[in-house]
């Protein structure tokens, strides 16, 4: 009897530790707000791209799509498109020199990115598959919380607002870029590393509810369109026309030497970041198919 019974116990155990092997994808929807870290608007100083020169009120929206893979208990890897909008305004600092320069923008950002994911803290709740009362052995996560790391491609095209219409910044060469004898436009594409953390929460087996923060830090300084220094004005109008250089250099001109041609307009030292957060919803799809026959 004994024996018959550490039996039982023996394949229970091995059961229930394959039971989330039936639970390895999810999918995942988010909606959320994102932000912000480069050369225009902040704190009342000189540019810092740090957290502490976030401007909140450009806080925007942002959703997200992915699919989710458990390689064990507490390891995921996930795959999804994000979509958010980013924006800044000089004219929301305080600081003189940057509310003087008086540039502003706004850009859609997509991307298309890879993350994997370690689980730090798991709590279980224990049930059973018919719910009967007292009965233990099956188990769903509560609560869960994550960090996650990753790789991704995203495209920015940063807009700047002149006479009634939106203009793309990159076509016009605010800095001198495709000017005779100077260097190409940037890109609109690049690479971000995705870093963050968040939690889930366990509504049944097959539903939970998370929180998810996540930067991501890119390698490019121009998802604001600013980044060097003035070109000669002069020249930016006679090649592209009155738009790009009032978006060259839209200052008020009361202080001609702030803005004159070879002085910074930017800090390419710090490369751009942007900042997702979601409030997710995520359905694990079961793999487990009943059968006439099976036994629990």
């Amino acid at each position: 009897m004994k024996r018959i019974l550490f039996l039982f116990l023996l394949l229970s155990s091995l059961s229930q530790a394959q039971t989330w092997k039936r639970y390895r994808k999810e999918i995942s929807i988010g909606i959320g707000a994102t932000q912000f870290l480069g050369d225009l608007g902040g704190a009342n100083q000189v540019g810092t791209h740090v957290f502490k020169d976030i401007e909140f009120t450009t806080t925007r929206p942002d959703v997200s799509a992915s699919f989710r893979y458990y390689l064990t208990p507490n390891i995921s890897a996930k795959a999804g498109i994000f979509y958010g909008l980013v924006s800044g305004n000089d004219k929301l600092t305080g600081n003189p020199a940057r509310a003087y320069r008086n540039l502003s923008f706004k850009s859609h950002i997509w991307e298309l990115s890879a993350q994997a994911e370690l689980s730090g803290l798991t709590v279980y709740r224990e049930g059973h598959r018919y719910d009967i009362k007292r009965a233990h052995g099956y188990k769903n996560i509560l609560f869960q919380m994550y960090g996650f790391v990753g790789v991704g491609v995203f495209h920015f095209n940063p807009k700047g607002y002149y006479r009634g219409r939106w203009y793309n910044l990159q076509e016009l060469g605010t800095e001198g870029q495709g000017l005779p004898g100077e260097p190409e436009k940037y890109k609109r594409f690049g690479l971000c590393l995705p870093i963050g953390a968040g939690f889930r929460y366990g509504l049944s087996k097959n539903l939970n509810i998370g929180l998810e923060y996540g930067i991501r830090k890119t390698f490019t300084d121009y998802i604001d369109d600013v980044s060097g220094v003035y070109y000669d004005n002069e020249a930016i109008r006679e090649y592209s026309g009155d738009a790009a250089a009032y978006f060259a250099d839209p200052s008020s001109g009361d202080l001609p030497s702030w803005t004159a041609t070879g002085t910074d307009r930017g800090k390419p030292n710090y490369k751009d970041s942007y900042m997702f957060m979601f409030v997710t919803i995520n359905y694990r799809m079961s793999n487990y198919h009943k059968r006439t026959n099976a036994k629990f």
